[in-house]
């Protein structure tokens, strides 16, 4: 398991309004909030997913081939991670739906506001 992840945004208070509706449906809650981060995880655990500004101060980029995936419970999760990814500024990468990965590999794609993109899974059997 990963200790935890960063994705950059050149826009903090764009990146809360979409991870805040987007992370729910995965599990992870808005843990801590700076000048320059915000912090998601599960309600009990530590911190795994990290929005931040570069610390650089160079512009946040994304990296081509990177891809979070979160695991999702249900494949109504995945759904709603994905109408809440476009409805709160994100871009269609893939609609929910079966996946040629496995049986029940069920998922969807969205990059978020500043590019990064994000996948839910849910793996579990009808």
């Amino acid at each position: 398991m990963l200790l935890y992840l960063t994705l950059g945004s050149n826009d903090l208070s764009r990146s809360k309004r979409f991870y805040d509706a987007v992370m729910p449906h995965v599990g992870l809650i808005l843990r801590a909030e700076e000048d320059a981060e915000i912090g998601y995880g599960l309600p009990s655990d530590r911190i795994r997913l990290w929005i931040t500004q570069p610390y650089d101060g160079q512009a946040a980029s994304f990296g081509n081939g990177t891809m979070p995936a979160f695991d999702a419970s249900t494949r109504a999760a995945v759904d709603a991670f994905h109408a809440a990814a476009l409805a709160h500024g994100g871009s269609d990468e893939g609609a929910p739906g079966l996946r040629p990965f496995g049986p029940s590999f069920y998922a969807s794609y969205v990059r978020d506001p500043d590019g990064n993109k994000l996948s839910a899974v849910c793996e579990r059997p009808l």
